[in-house]
């Protein structure tokens, strides 16, 4: 089977690749609204991209109308971000985020989600998430009709459990995120996990 996703396919190029790409990492990014309101949206169409420095990316789209989403659009006005890790503690409430509110209206307290300080820059983290990326915007990529925002990751917070200090790594095992599967509603859980030594 070949499809071709530029032509023939072209109107369903999302839900295939979304379906067929997975699991995929969720991001539940918060940002300030000029109106000081905080916003928070999920994009499954997200990962790291290196450490030195240490980056990120995620795509907002637009919305159906053609109009830039409320991340887009605090970003491209304050060019701070923060990446909140999605666990099975909070698959609910990141769901929630995802409905369409007006322009204006926090997520959070539609989902229950608690706002806590972020250390470098403006818009909060959320108290729920078990690690939180603060970022600041290094720039926005537009392909086509792909908006690409990467952001220099300038903090990392994460729940105390889940970090061994003494060896200097996060404790894996004990880090239940999520993954998005087949689009629209599919998800996974990442607690079955088998390992690979790498050959030499």
């Amino acid at each position: 089977m070949e499809l071709n996703l530029e032509k023939d396919y072209a109107d369903r190029a999302y839900p295939i690749l979304a379906s067929l790409v997975t699991p995929r990492p969720i991001a539940l990014v918060t940002t300030l609204g000029e109106d000081g309101v905080i916003n928070a949206a999920p994009f499954s169409f997200f990962n790291l991209l290196g450490a030195n420095p240490p980056i990120c990316a995620f795509s907002p789209a637009d919305r159906e109308n053609g109009v830039p989403k409320d991340t887009a659009l605090n970003i491209r006005a304050t060019h701070e971000f923060v990446v909140n890790l999605v666990d099975e503690a909070i698959a609910e409430k990141m769901n929630l985020c995802a409905a369409a509110l007006p322009y204006g209206q926090s997520e959070l307290a539609h989902a229950g989600l608690t706002a806590a300080p972020s250390t470098t820059v403006k818009p909060p983290r959320l108290a729920e998430a078990p690690a939180s990326l603060e970022c600041v915007e290094w720039g926005t990529l537009q392909v086509g009709g792909n908006r690409v925002v990467i952001g220099l990751i300038k903090r990392l917070h994460l729940r105390d459990e889940l970090f061994d200090a003494e060896k200097r790594r996060v404790r894996s095992e004990k880090l239940k995120t999520i993954g998005r599967m087949a689009s629209p509603h599919w998800y996974c859980k990442t607690t079955d996990r088998f390992e690979m030594i790498r050959p030499d």
